[in-house]
């Protein structure tokens, strides 16, 4: 054990950055990627059945927003403090972060899976559905919630791997849940036709599957062990994982927040602007986890080389990421803005949806130009162990300005104010990270 946590510490100190942060980060990129991919596929089958059935996974989406807020809270929480220990040599610390980690989030879980079934149908209509939409909401969200403790523990145990260095084996065990679940949505949907309630099955069982295999493969690989004696009994442990954890669950909760609110006045357009809503949304997603995805390569690196004393290999990866996050995502983007009717076409067959897409397509592709540098100098302090900071900072995009401006913009230019309010702020919020990210690469370090 010695031997490879030695190893681990020279390949993290040692390795040129730009290729440490593109190993670990490709591996994310993949598996988020495919996660992504299932989203779109299954907003693709579901929406052959019609716009109030695919507005439901818009509503579901929210609901998966909070299950990953929690997740990636306890999982990034988790997975710094390993490795500052595996920095300091220390696996039993290590081991105590993650058993401690993991008992939190089955806690979590166990709590929102109750809540969610016994108040289902006030839940759904929180979440942003509409009385026509009600039913299916209500079809998919009932598996989504069963998976709920499988989708959370996975996410732990997904996030502490990267942290470990294990991002192959994490993206593995995410991308085989992804890839169940699009030829599930095929074979419940198009041959059992269940519709929305086959599409919420499928991703329940994906999720169950994808829990045992990453589990497995944590088993074997990680330096952390799982183990009821490493459970901690001491606070501090339970405070320190969610104060670094925070940013994250600020980011991912305020995006359910905003999400819903978003659902809930673009009701008042009808069924086809949740709908279309829905595709942007997902759309924007699968650019924005290239930039996360590169973004969590860099993470480990950052948390890994700040507690080593190895500032200038931070600088060096933070500028690195903010280079190739830009550079990928603005593919991307660009593709959005130069066909986004053909887009749109994919996932709907209801003129007023695609409408309403290809616009909101065209205004969301210009606000993830400015997302690679909030989302990376988020990151970047959070890794570095300055939770006030970094939750300050994922309160900007999602929430502190992204809500204010969903009602201003509403307000003033109605609906079509509401597709300009994501990318609005991503763009204030670039303009605000920027100088935090200035400051720390001019910072000089004793």
């Amino acid at each position: 054990m010695e031997d490879e946590t030695l190893k681990y510490y020279k390949k993290m100190t040692e390795t040129k950055v730009s290729k440490l942060v593109i190993l670990l980060g490709i591996p994310t990129v993949i598996s988020m990627l495919i996660t992504n991919i299932y989203n779109l596929v299954d907003t693709y089958f579901v929406g052959s059945l019609g716009k109030s059935e695919q507005a439901a996974t818009g509503v579901l989406f929210t609901l998966q927003c909070i299950i990953q807020a929690i997740a990636f809270m306890l999982g990034h929480g988790s997975g710094v403090n390993v490795s500052k220990a595996l920095a300091d040599k220390n696996v039993e610390e290590a081991s105590k972060y993650t058993t401690t980690s993991i008992l939190m989030g089955s806690v979590f879980s166990f709590v929102l899976l109750m809540f969610g079934l016994l108040f289902l149908e006030p839940f759904m209509m929180l979440l942003g559905s509409t009385d026509t939409i009600l039913p299916y909401a209500k079809d998919y969200g009932l598996w989504v919630l069963i998976s709920c403790p499988f989708m959370i523990i996975s996410l732990i145990l997904n996030n502490i791997m990267r942290y470990e260095g294990k991002a192959f084996y994490a993206m593995f065990g995410l991308s085989a849940g992804g890839i169940l679940n699009i030829i599930g949505d095929y074979f419940f949907i198009r041959e059992l036709n269940l519709g929305v309630y086959g599409a919420g099955m499928s991703t329940g069982i994906s999720q169950i599957i994808s829990f045992g295999i990453l589990l497995i493969l944590f088993l074997i690989m990680c330096q952390s062990k799982i183990n009821f004696k490493y459970i901690s009994k001491e606070f501090s442990y339970y405070i320190t994982i969610v104060l670094v954890g925070f940013p994250s669950f600020i980011r991912q909760g305020l995006t359910s927040l905003s999400q819903g609110i978003l659902n809930n006045v673009s009701g008042i357009y009808g069924d086809e602007a949740i709908a279309a809503m829905s595709v942007v949304n997902k759309l924007s997603q699968f650019a924005i986890a290239i930039g996360l995805g590169i973004g969590q390569g860099f993470q480990p690196v950052a948390a890994f080389n700040y507690q080593a004393k190895k500032y200038d290999r931070v600088k060096k990866a933070l500028r690195g990421t903010v280079y190739i996050s830009s550079f990928l995502v603005g593919i991307i983007a660009i593709i959005y803005i130069t066909i986004p009717n053909n887009v749109a076409m994919i996932f709907s067959k209801d003129q007023d949806v695609i409408e309403i897409a290809r616009i909101g397509i065209i205004y969301n592709a210009i606000g993830l130009f400015f997302l690679p540098i909030c989302v990376t100098i988020n990151m970047l302090y959070q890794s570095i162990r300055k939770p006030i900071l970094a939750s300050f900072l994922s309160l900007l995009r999602s929430g502190a300005i992204f809500i204010p401006v969903i009602y201003i913009n509403n307000l003033i230019w109605g609906l079509e104010g509401l597709l300009w309010a994501q990318p609005a702020a991503n763009i204030l919020a670039a303009l605000i990270s920027l100088p935090f990210g200035i400051y720390f690469l001019q910072k000089k370090f004793e």
